[in-house]
C-alpha cells in the first residue's frame, strides 16, 4: 500500500481550517441513533491542531462532559507505539526490522515447523503473517493473571491455522513479543521506554500506559449492551497485553501523535525519534489483506488496495494513501487516519461499544477531502442493525433446531473435574445449585455458568457482563468418561479474541 503512488487529487476543502459547519448537529445525531453517551474528536492538518471537541458525557447518568482532555483507553492504537519503539532502536542500528527474533529472545518458539521459529523475523511480529488463526492466543491475556512472558513462552503451543507468511490474520499476542524485543534490546521496560523515549520527549503529559490513571478525574467510563441497555461495564485491565493495547489517551495528545508520525518522527527541529527511513517501513505493505464488496451504503468505502504495515492499516481511499487504526476494547472504541499527502490527521475516540466511531471518522474525512456527502450514520446503523438481527435470527434457528430433551449422557457430577489444553492451562467444572460452572485457572472474569444446550453440549454464560457466551461439549468415549472438551462461540459476531474455538481441554491428571 505504502508504495502506491496515488491517482489524481481531490480538491482541497474550501474551508480546510475550520470543521464542518454541521459538525455539532452530525455528531449529535449520531450519539443519539447509535444510543451512545459520548465521543471526542479531533484534526490536525500541516502540523497544527484543526480542532478538539468532545460531545455528550463520561459516563451515562453523570452530566460531566466529554472535553478534548477525556482520558480514553486507545486499545490497538497501542500497535503503532510499540511499531515506532522498533523504529527507534532500528534507527538507532541496535537492531534491524529484519532480524530473527531468536536473536533477541533465544527461548521464543511458535507452535508447528521449527522452520517458522528460527526464520520469524522482528517485522514479522508487526504484521500479522505469522500463520497464527485469527486472535489465536487472546484468552491468555484477556483478564488473565499470566505476565507477558508466560503468554510468550506459551504460544510454541498454539497449532499454526495457515502456513507462514501466506496470509493476513490479525492477532495481538506477537506484539507483546515485540515488546518483550523493545525490553532486550533497549534494557527497559516496554512502559519505561514507551514514557522516556516517546511520550515524554513529545509532550504527550496526558498519556500513560497504567490503568490507575482512570481512577478519578477527566476520564470515559466503558459503556456496553447488557440484556438490551446502554450501561457502565468494567473497564478492560490489559496489562499483559501492553504492547498491543494498554496505552491511555486524549485526543489532543493523540494528534500529537499524529504529527510526530507525519513528520517521519521529528518532534521539533532539534529532536528526532526514527527517520524517514523507518517511516517508509512502518507505511509500506508487510502483507495483503484480500479486499471485498462493501455493505450497501458503504460502496464509497471499496478500496483497489488493502494491506498491513509495521503496525499500520493501509488502503486507498478517494484516490489517496490512507495510513490508519482502530482500537477497541470493552466499551472503548478508537480510530486514528492520516493522510499523508494532504498532511492530514483525524482522531475519534469513544466511551461505547457500536459503530458510530467509524462513521464520525469517515464524515469528517469526507469533508477534509472537500468530497462528496455520504451519511455514513445511516450507513453504519444499518450495518449494525443487520448484525444485530443476524444474532437475533441465529438465536432462533438455533433454539429452534434444540433438542433439550436430550441428554446429557451421564450425570454432570461425572462431567465434573480438571481439564487441560496445551496453550491455556487449566479449567475445573464443578456442581454448584445443581448445575456445572466453569472456572478458568487464569481468568476469574470467565467463570461461567453452564445451561443445558441439548446432548452434551452446554452453554456457558460468562458471569460478567460483555464477555461472549460459548458452547462446551464433552466428548465421551466408550465407557462414559470424558475424552475431551472442546468450545465454539455462540453467536456470529462474537469477537475474534474470545477463540474458545482454538481450545482443546482433555481430562488432567
Amino acid at each position: 500500500m505504502r508504495h502506491l503512488f496515488l491517482l489524481p487529487l481531490l480538491p482541497l476543502a474550501l474551508s480546510a481550517q475550520s470543521p464542518p459547519r454541521d459538525l455539532d448537529a452530525y455528531v449529535t445525531q449520531a450519539l443519539s441513533r447509535f444510543d451512545q453517551p459520548g465521543v471526542a474528536i479531533g484534526v490536525i492538518q500541516d502540523g497544527k491542531i484543526v480542532f478538539a471537541k468532545g460531545w455528550g458525557v463520561r459516563r451515562i447518568g453523570d452530566p460531566a462532559p466529554i472535553t478534548a482532555h477525556t482520558l480514553f483507553q486507545v486499545a490497538s492504537n497501542t500497535k503503532s507505539v510499540t511499531s515506532a519503539a522498533l523504529a527507534i532502536l532500528v534507527s538507532e542500528g541496535k537492531l534491524h526490522w529484519d532480524d530473527p527474533v531468536t536473536d533477541y529472545l533465544p527461548w521464543f518458539r511458535l507452535g508447528g515447523d521449527p522452520y517458522v521459529s528460527r526464520e520469524l523475523t522482528v517485522r514479522d511480529l508487526l504484521v500479522h503473517r505469522s500463520g497464527l488463526s485469527l486472535g489465536a492466543g487472546d484468552l491468555l491475556w484477556f483478564h488473565s493473571t499470566l505476565t507477558r512472558e508466560e503468554i510468550a513462552h506459551r504460544l510454541r503451543f498454539i497449532a499454526p491455522g495457515a502456513s507462514f507468511r501466506s496470509g493476513y490474520a490479525y492477532d495481538n499476542v506477537l506484539f507483546i513479543v515485540a515488546g518483550l524485543v523493545v525490553e532486550a534490546v533497549s534494557g527497559m521496560k516496554w512502559e519505561t521506554f514507551v514514557r522516556e523515549r516517546i511520550l515524554g520527549p513529545i509532550g504527550m503529559n496526558e498519556t500513560g500506559t497504567d490503568i490507575g490513571m482512570f481512577g478519578s478525574g477527566d476520564v470515559a467510563s466503558p459503556h456496553g449492551r447488557v440484556n438490551g441497555r446502554m450501561k457502565v461495564i468494567p473497564l478492560d485491565s490489559v496489562e499483559n497485553t501492553a504492547p498491543a493495547g494498554a496505552i491511555n489517551s486524549t485526543i489532543t495528545d493523540w494528534l500529537e501523535w499524529l504529527r510526530v508520525q507525519m513528520d517521519s518522527g521529528r518532534v521539533d527541529p532539534s529532536l528526532g525519534l526514527w527517520g524517514e527511513a523507518e517511516t517508509r517501513a512502518m507505511w509500506s505493505p508487510g502483507i495483503w489483506i484480500p479486499t471485498g464488496t462493501p455493505a450497501a451504503g458503504l460502496e464509497a468505502l471499496a478500496p483497489n488496495f488493502a494491506a498491513y504495515g509495521l503496525g499500520w492499516y493501509l488502503r486507498d481511499y478517494r484516490g489517496l494513501k490512507v495510513v490508519f487504526h482502530d482500537g477497541g476494547l470493552a466499551g472503548m472504541l478508537s480510530r486514528a487516519i492520516m493522510v499523508p499527502a494532504r498532511k492530514l490527521g483525524i482522531v475519534v475516540f469513544t466511551n461505547a461499544e457500536g459503530a458510530a466511531y467509524e462513521a464520525l471518522a469517515w464524515y469528517v474525512l469526507d469533508y477534509y477531502l472537500g468530497a462528496p456527502r455520504t451519511d455514513w450514520v445511516a450507513a453504519y446503523l444499518a450495518l449494525q442493525q443487520n448484525g444485530t438481527a443476524a444474532d437475533s435470527v441465529f438465536e432462533d434457528s438455533a433454539q429452534a433446531a434444540r433438542h433439550r430433551e436430550i441428554g446429557p449422557s451421564v450425570p454432570i457430577e461425572r462431567l465434573a473435574g480438571r481439564y487441560t489444553d496445551d496453550w491455556y492451562g487449566d479449567a475445573t467444572f464443578t456442581v454448584e445449585n445443581g448445575h456445572l460452572v466453569m472456572h478458568w485457572s487464569h481468568s476469574p472474569a470467565l467463570t461461567a455458568d453452564l445451561e443445558h444446550w441439548q446432548y452434551d453440549t452446554f452453554r456457558a454464560r460468562m458471569r460478567a457482563a460483555n464477555v461472549a457466551d460459548a458452547f462446551v461439549t464433552f466428548d465421551l468415549k466408550y465407557d462414559g468418561t470424558v475424552d475431551r472438551v472442546t468450545l465454539a462461540p455462540v453467536l456470529p459476531s462474537t469477537d475474534f479474541s474470545f477463540d474458545y474455538q482454538d481450545l482443546l481441554f482433555r481430562p488432567g491428571t
